[in-house]
């Protein structure tokens, strides 16, 4: 089982590197300038926290965060971002692309003819691995930004369920978790690439550095498990407060509601109102998804006010039976005080048993 736990950590970490050394060559490809290969010098931290991890952790998981995910979010996101900023105005239009695939078969088999006369397998394997790399180079930009943020964000879901987890973590936690990162990832995929495609959003550079901001903004929320774990509460005076207490019954809740609000679909709402508002941009996705955000929030908000009067009347009931536990564990917190009390009364009619009633006195008294 430590093998696989050791595997595992491994070769999810090694994706990581991989799609982050891609990023980097498109970025040299597309700049034409190779001191853009000192991006990939940020995955010497992704190698540090693997060796810590290995070392400290077993290659498992930490409570709560997951610096594997947060490392490979800073090795890609400077790539997506200059690709992004770069844009190429490489025509992607089925001719031409079908011409260029032609012209790569072309390369191949001749590659392949002269492999044959040249009898050397090395030499074979040499010459097919260009023509790859020169049908790859052919593909479009747009295409490979795209492709690039397509696999960024099913490497965060799939690499998250490959990396060992934690003893803090259930699997059914962790099933959770992954569902929910599945609709993030849509929903992120969704607002870069339908807000950066407007012709009108490509022109204005701010414009493109703020709509990257937000989506970078979004990302954060990966390495983070607080969506579908609680945070302990015990019964100390410092958790009878009403905020402690809060947090400690409704810790999943609220950090959802928060993300939801402050890191996704509430940034996503104002940088499509601003689209339309002050930019004048509609189009049809534009407004739909607009609504989408509006909807979302309005939940969100109904959810928070749900929570809270729930919360309140918890708080008015205990108060009234005069119970002095947590409300966020009732009755675990009254059972295990009448197992102690009984626990108690046993202990004490061991030590001292009870005596027996002394005789009446007698006639001669």
């Amino acid at each position: 089982m430590e093998l696989m736990v050791l595997l595992n950590a491994l070769v999810t970490r090694l994706l990581f590197v991989l799609h982050s050394l891609i990023g980097v060559w498109r970025v040299t490809a597309v700049k034409k300038e190779p001191k853009y290969w000192l991006l990939a010098l940020l995955n010497l931290l992704l190698c540090l926290e693997t060796g810590l991890t290995l070392k400290f952790k077993q290659g498992r998981g930490y409570k709560w965060f997951s610096p594997a995910i947060f490392l490979y979010l800073i090795c890609t996101v400077p790539s997506l971002w200059l690709l992004e900023i770069h844009h190429g105005t490489q025509y992607c239009g089925n001719d031409p692309g079908a011409v260029q695939v032609n012209v790569s078969n072309q390369d191949f088999n001749q590659s392949r003819d002269s492999s044959h006369g040249n009898e050397g397998t090395d030499h074979h394997i040499i010459q097919t691995a260009k023509v790859f790399v020169n049908q790859l180079s052919t593909i479009c930009e747009t295409v490979w930004t795209l492709a690039l943020h397509q696999t960024f964000l099913l490497l965060l879901v799939v690499g998250r369920w490959l990396l060992p987890i934690g003893v803090e973590i259930t699997r059914d936690q962790l099933s959770q978790l992954l569902l929910m990162f599945v609709g993030t990832a849509a929903d992120i995929l969704e607002f870069a690439s339908e807000t950066l495609d407007i012709e009108d959003v490509r022109k204005n550079y701010a414009l493109i550095n703020a709509i990257l901001a937000v989506w970078t903004w979004s990302m954060l929320q990966f390495p983070l498990d607080l969506a579908v774990q609680h945070i302990g509460c015990k019964p100390t005076a410092s958790t009878r407060r009403i905020p402690s207490l809060l947090l400690c019954r409704y810790s999943a809740e609220l950090w959802n509601i928060g993300v939801s609000l402050f890191i996704q679909d509430g940034p996503f709402f104002i940088v499509r109102s601003i689209l339309m508002g002050h930019f004048r941009i509609f189009n049809q996705m534009l407004v739909f998804f607009t609504a989408k955000n509006i909807l979302v929030v309005t939940l969100q908000l109904y959810r928070l006010a749900v929570i809270m009067l729930d919360f309140r009347a918890t708080i008015l009931q205990k108060s009234r039976k005069e119970v002095s536990c947590c409300p966020c564990e009732p009755y675990e917190a009254s059972t295990h005080a009448t197992a102690d009390q009984d626990t108690e009364m046993k202990e004490e009619f061991v030590a001292f048993p009870p005596k027996e009633e002394s005789q009446a006195p007698s006639e001669d008294q």
